[in-house]
């Protein structure tokens, strides 16, 4: 079994640099919307199982409509998620976990499954924006601890280094990019890529109050 991994944040919780342009109702709005975006290419790669955990039903609800497995997350923060996904992996006697942050919205299904399909213990994809980790696949799905959060990638490639083992670094936009400010959705709009997200944000006139408010 291969799994890729998507962990979602309570949505009451979630998006907490865009409080002040959005609601906290928009903010749900807006990662349910990304949510189904990575969905999209996460589901599309073939001879992998897409798991989402996450505490919220809402959020799991979309995982059973879409075809992925919904995994209830037992306690926060994301780093416990990864844990708790380790364990149920391991317990499945999965050969590799790949987790996916669930705001990589630009995203497709060629670069992931490229990403996928690349050699090696350790798999990484970094952030273009913080230095963090936006893919971590492993074989096996324990092959170096998880650190996500702002330079994660550093640590990830140093655990590996320190194991001895080889890290395939992904370079590809479509992985570097994640959303999690006012710019980032400025740039996403610009990119011209269609989707939920995109679609969300025009609803919202998420341009012309990012315009206002500055």
């Amino acid at each position: 079994m291969r799994i890729i991994a998507l962990p979602v944040k309570s949505l009451a919780r979630s998006k907490s640099r865009l409080s002040g342009p959005l609601s906290p109702m928009e903010r749900g709005a807006l990662t349910l919307a990304m949510l189904e975006d990575v969905l999209d290419a996460a589901l599309a790669v073939p001879s992998w199982e897409t798991w989402v955990i996450s505490p919220d039903e809402a959020v799991l609800e979309i995982a059973v409509r879409r075809g992925a497995r919904p995994v209830p997350e037992v306690k926060p923060p994301l780093s416990e998620a990864v844990r708790q996904v380790e364990r149920e992996a391991r317990d499945r006697q999965a050969d590799a976990l790949g987790v996916l942050l669930a705001d990589v919205v630009l995203v497709t299904a060629d670069a992931l499954s490229a990403a996928m399909h690349t050699l090696g213990p350790v798999v990484l994809a970094k952030s273009e924006d913080d230095g963090g980790t936006n893919l971590l696949l492993r074989r096996p799905p324990r092959a170096v601890a998880a650190r996500f959060g702002p330079e994660s990638f550093r640590r990830h490639l140093e655990a590996a280094t320190a194991r001895g083992l080889p890290a395939a670094v992904v370079r590809r936009p479509e992985l570097a990019f994640d959303l999690d400010d006012s710019d980032d959705i400025l740039t996403l709009l610009r990119s011209g890529k269609p989707g939920r997200t995109r679609d969300v944000c025009l609803d919202m006139d998420i341009p012309n109050r990012l315009k206002v408010r500055a």
